[in-house]
């Protein structure tokens, strides 16, 4: 039993050390900080180091993009937080529904096998991460148009999308759907096919992306959604989307 619970434990205690460093360096305030050791403890836990290793890698990516071209983000007013930090919504946004995925699995494998829960779960950081890019990235384009109208707009409206951004959200998707596959491969995580896993995952994030730009513009910009519950509807179509695709290619949740 003792043996049984030592991952665990290492698991929980890397996560806290990760959650730390995150916020001494100011990638996260303190509350989202506990909040991410929180939730990361509950992955690891449940799910095993695959799952935290993909989402601590999203976090990472996140910060890297979130700081690339801070300067000339802060000077056109499109910056994230003070420094570049997130702050507590952002973080729950991003992780309530990879968490979900990992709880429910373990409740119900009948219902969420071990695969589909990969496939799904990396679906859901894949969506994370395009909307990072496109966004952090796809501000420095200097330019954009409406996701809905196709009118010109500023640089970092809601609902705004630029050429740099689409490509940039493209490339989080699909760089996310490979390192899942890495990570699982290298845990030996039961996965689908490994095609299927990538193209579904990829095309999943992607296509969530463009949700997500539809909602800022729609609800979002009238105040009718907040940005990170805008974020966690797009998580979620993310994963709604991946379900229908793994199904319609004759996988089974």
């Amino acid at each position: 039993m003792v043996l049984a619970l030592f991952p665990a434990a290492i698991g929980v205690v890397v996560t806290v050390a990760l959650a730390t460093a995150a916020t001494l360096s100011k990638a996260l305030t303190p509350s989202a900080g506990a909040v991410a050791a929180i939730f990361g403890a509950i992955v690891v836990t449940v799910g095993g180091f695959p799952f935290l290793g993909l989402m601590v890698l999203f976090v990472l990516a996140s910060v890297l993009a979130t700081r690339y071209g801070f300067e000339e983000k802060r000077r056109n007013g499109v910056h994230e937080g003070t420094e570049g930090e997130r702050g507590v919504s952002n973080v729950l946004a991003h992780v309530i529904v990879p968490t979900a995925l990992v709880l429910f699995a373990a409740l119900s494998p009948s219902l969420l096998p071990r695969g589909a829960l990969a496939l799904l779960y990396t679906a859901a950081l894949a969506f994370g991460a395009a909307d990072t890019f496109a966004s952090e990235f796809g501000v420095l384009a200097g330019k954009a148009r409406s996701i809905l109208t196709l009118r010109p707009v500023p640089a970092g409206t809601n609902g705004g999308i630029s050429g740099l951004g689409e490509l940039w959200a493209l490339v989080g998707a699909l760089t996310t759907a490979l390192l899942g596959l890495a990570l699982f491969l290298i845990f030996r995580t039961r996965i689908p096919a490994y095609g299927l896993l990538i193209g579904v995952a990829t095309v999943s994030g992607f296509l969530a992306c463009q949700v997500d730009s539809v909602l800022g513009e729609a609800l979002e910009n009238r105040g009718w959604l907040s940005k990170g519950s805008t974020n966690l509807l797009g998580m979620t179509s993310s994963v709604a989307i991946a379900a229908v695709l793994f199904g319609v290619s004759g996988g089974s949740l």
